[in-house]
């Protein structure tokens, strides 16, 4: 398990929490098969399929054992290339389809609200404020939002440069008010939180360090909820991909705002804009 995990991190370069995921499912998987009196070198179909059908009878979810069959595959291809395994089980593994439930975005008129009753004055408000913004205006993800550093910032493009899943950097433009919130972040907020230690991170927590994900998940929380339009930070990115489709911006732009590395991941939004669609239409057509 050991060698695996160094193999996920370094070979295939996933994340750290998808690390952490697969570990505990395949952690799962290993005892099952103690119980049963075997091991990873007996791993086929049929022994997987009983294991999954046993934590969807537990109560699993469909994404949970989903990312049980993604971990599986995964293992199955590195035990057969390490000649564990005579032959990959994996491929014939099938992954079940999940439903996916249109994402919850803010309107417009909700967004604009939101981030214009801003009048932050403390360090944490000036952070609340510009994680808010910068999320909504570049759509990151809240865990290449935590680990932005000062140089990310390239203020003569108005841009951010964001390393994101799988170790692959894209550069996103950020809007004027974003920048301004961070800009007062830095100028008045930073300077009182930053630890004896110098760090280069953009945003930090209580002690002064790095900013982690759960602590800017409470300052999204904080922030959006003080003004009744409380989303978490995914949602937030929900609604930059959403709005910017009802401007006009095409899919394959989407995408690579989003860092999304198939634009089947991005579809999901223009389900968002249909529905609202859908709803102006009944409610303004006379043939509705």
């Amino acid at each position: 398990m050991e060698r695996f995990s160094a193999h996920l991190s370094g070979e295939l370069g996933r994340s750290p929490h998808t690390v952490r995921g697969y570990l505990a499912d395949l952690t799962s998987l290993l005892a099952d098969l103690d119980a049963r009196g075997r091991t990873a070198s007996d791993l086929d179909v049929p022994l997987v399929r009983a294991w999954l059908a046993r934590a969807r009878a537990a109560g699993a979810s469909r994404s949970t054992v989903a990312r049980r069959v993604a971990a599986v595959r995964a293992l199955t291809r590195y035990l057969h290339r390490e000649g564990i395994l005579a032959t990959d089980p994996g491929p014939r593994l099938a992954t079940p389809r999940q439903q996916r439930a249109l994402p919850t975005v803010l309107d417009e008129d909700q967004a604009a609200r939101a981030l214009e009753a801003a009048d932050p004055t403390t360090p944490t408000e000036l952070r609340r404020h510009a994680v808010v913004e910068l999320l909504y205006a570049t759509g990151i993800r809240v865990a290449e939002l935590c680990a932005l550093d000062l140089t990310d910032l390239d203020r003569s493009r108005d841009t951010v440069r964001v390393l994101g899943k799988g170790d692959k950097e894209r550069t996103v433009p950020v809007g004027a008010p974003a920048l301004e919130a961070v800009d007062a972040w830095t100028a008045r907020g930073r300077p009182e939180m930053v630890a004896p230690t110098p760090t280069r991170a953009l945003f930090l927590g209580a002690r002064g360090g790095r900013l982690g994900v759960r602590q800017a998940r409470e300052d999204v929380h904080a922030h959006l909820g003080a003004v009744g339009a409380d989303s978490a930070p995914h949602g937030l990115r929900h609604s930059a991909a959403t709005h910017l489709l009802n401007g006009g911006a095409d899919l394959r732009s989407v995408q690579e705002f989003l860092g999304h590395s198939s634009p089947r991941s991005t579809q999901i939004y223009t389900h968002v804009s249909v529905e609202r669609l859908r709803t102006a239409y009944q409610q303004a057509h006379p043939r509705a």
